[in-house]
């Protein structure tokens, strides 16, 4: 699938989960990054891929190899990190699952190639330094492409997205207020309108 923005979504109760997933598909930006911050992650995961199937469904916040189990058996897509741990890496590699791990040192995306991996999250990104560092460290990674969360938002989107090495932006800036509203003008700002 080709995605650009991937939505950070924080279910708090399991209610909340159609009606979201619904505004992000009436907003024509059919992808959720459900985080595993929540009690009621694996089940908004399980409902929202059974309901949506068409959707670009993951977790994100997965720390450990255990909720990598539950979020893949629960239908994820996708599997996301704040940081990389080598035992979800092969959890997913062996379930077919892409894993973006969270990865900002030059150490960090060495062990993420060692693993086969070819997109790494750069989280928090305004902190460690957003799309300056992103393209120093492009320099001997040629082959990483960058997935950068924390500090993007509708302001810098674009200059984020015309950078050759971005894969696509995750955040929650879309979340807030009218999702669906939202949404439509990620989808102006990324066709140039």
């Amino acid at each position: 699938m080709d995605v650009k923005v991937v939505p950070v979504v924080v279910i708090n109760s399991i209610e909340q989960t159609l009606p979201t997933m619904q505004a992000l598909c009436d907003g024509n930006l059919p992808v959720a990054e459900i985080t595993f911050r929540t009690a009621c992650a694996e089940e908004a995961i399980r409902l929202a891929t059974k309901n949506f199937p068409d959707m670009y469904i993951g977790a994100g916040t997965v720390i450990n190899v255990d909720q990598c189990k539950k979020a893949i058996d629960a239908g994820a897509k996708f599997i996301v990190s704040p940081g990389l741990s080598k035992e979800v890496a092969l959890y997913c590699q062996e379930k077919g699952v892409t894993y973006y791990p969270g990865c900002v040192t030059p150490t960090e995306i060495m062990e993420a190639i060692s693993l086969g991996i070819k997109v790494v999250k750069f989280f928090p990104a305004n902190v460690y330094g957003g799309l300056k560092a992103i393209k120093a460290l492009a320099g001997p990674f040629g082959q990483i492409k960058f997935l950068p969360t924390g500090g993007v938002s509708e302001e810098n989107l674009k200059e984020f997205l015309d950078c050759d090495k971005i894969f696509a932006v995750g955040g929650s800036w879309m979340m807030k207020g009218d999702i669906k509203a939202n949404c439509l003008k990620i989808n102006e700002i990324i066709k140039g309108e």
